[in-house]
């Protein structure tokens, strides 16, 4: 993976948390495990969807 889409990746990562804290909205810590992943390049967007879906509706 280019740097550049790492780069694209965490700023994408990093709205979304201030975006859900703005909102109030309960974020599990398992979510930055997902986000490495994902941020990483080891997961596909697909499966950072449906592991965070997942993850977000035990809440």
């Amino acid at each position: 993976m280019l740097d550049k889409d790492k780069e694209k990746r965490l700023r994408a990562v990093k709205i979304a948390k201030a975006i859900n804290s703005i909102e109030g909205v309960p974020i599990p810590d398992e979510t930055n495990d997902i986000y490495r992943q994902w941020i990483d390049g080891k997961i596909t967007d697909e499966q950072l969807t449906s592991a965070m879906l997942s993850l977000c509706t035990k809440i």
